[in-house]
């Protein structure tokens, strides 16, 4: 009978760590040094998700779930725990989160399944607040988004959990009047106060973008990483266009490159 293949990753992993003949690479990792490569390995499943590709996502995943394994081995060495308990753990919050599902809950709506979700998460947030034993433990309605995560991801998170409980603008209207507002700031900033308080204005600006966003029902970091593949693409093609009688950009000018970006946005439409 041939091996599972999650057995068989494991296997792979621990042989990789292995103190006599393992890779001296993988043997001089810990959780934080890993953790840029696994923010990395999520990041490009976005990107094979967006590029359509069934292949490269699955490429992509294993090398996520590689990221997972790694981690849980580094824990298992130091007895802390093990893999089949990250997946017991995982596996257990998604039964208790789903009582709807798998308890005996019934007929919730799209709006009463959030509301669930987010009370228990908040039950579960208080119970391991309890089992700290006098930790210090994050408080208050904004307790619990990462610090870690892409800043425009916090701000749509927190702005989100601050509109749970009433403190937000009525709709996306009053929303684009604030960013409007932000912007001006900006602009006053950036005519007469330093390098400091333009930053801080710029802050505010984004920050009411996120939000924003969430009135709109679109993933700030999401919308953002496709503005960045569009420009990427636009410029690439600009860039062959203005290229190809063999000058620079720099030599053609900005006039130049501004008549084949408009050219290349019609083609795209």
């Amino acid at each position: 009978m041939s091996t599972p293949p999650i057995a068989r990753l494991l296997g792979i992993m621990a042989r990789l760590r292995d103190p006599k003949g393992g890779c001296p690479w993988d043997l001089a990792q810990s959780h934080a040094s890993i953790v840029p490569y696994t923010i990395e390995e999520a990041y490009e499943v976005a990107e094979a998700v967006e590029s359509g590709d069934p292949e490269e996502l699955r490429d992509e995943l294993g090398d996520l779930l590689f990221q997972v394994v790694f981690q849980a081995r580094i824990a298992e060495e130091a007895g802390t725990f093990a893999f089949d308990d990250v997946a017991t753990a995982i596996a257990d919050k998604m039964v208790r989160r789903h009582p709807h599902i798998f308890g005996e809950v019934r007929g919730l709506d799209q709006a009463a399944v959030n509301a669930q979700w987010a009370a228990i998460k908040a039950q579960e947030r208080a119970e391991k607040e309890r089992a700290a034993k006098g930790r210090p433990a994050p408080e208050g309605t904004l307790a619990g988004v990462p610090l870690a995560l892409p800043a425009l991801v916090r701000a749509e998170k927190i702005s989100r959990k601050a509109a749970s409980v009433g403190f937000d603008w009525p709709d996306a209207a009053e929303v684009i009047a604030k960013v409007r507002e932000e912007t001006d700031e900006v602009a006053q900033a950036l005519a007469g106060e330093g390098p400091e308080a333009v930053a801080e204005e710029i802050g505010d600006l984004l920050f009411s973008v996120a939000n924003l966003a969430r009135h709109a029902g679109v993933d700030p970091e999401e919308a953002l990483r496709r503005a960045n593949l569009k420009f990427q693409r636009r410029f690439s093609a600009m860039e062959e266009e203005v290229t190809k009688d063999g000058r620079t950009l720099p030599e053609a000018g900005l006039a130049a490159m501004e008549a084949a970006w408009v050219a290349v946005k019609r083609r795209e439409r």
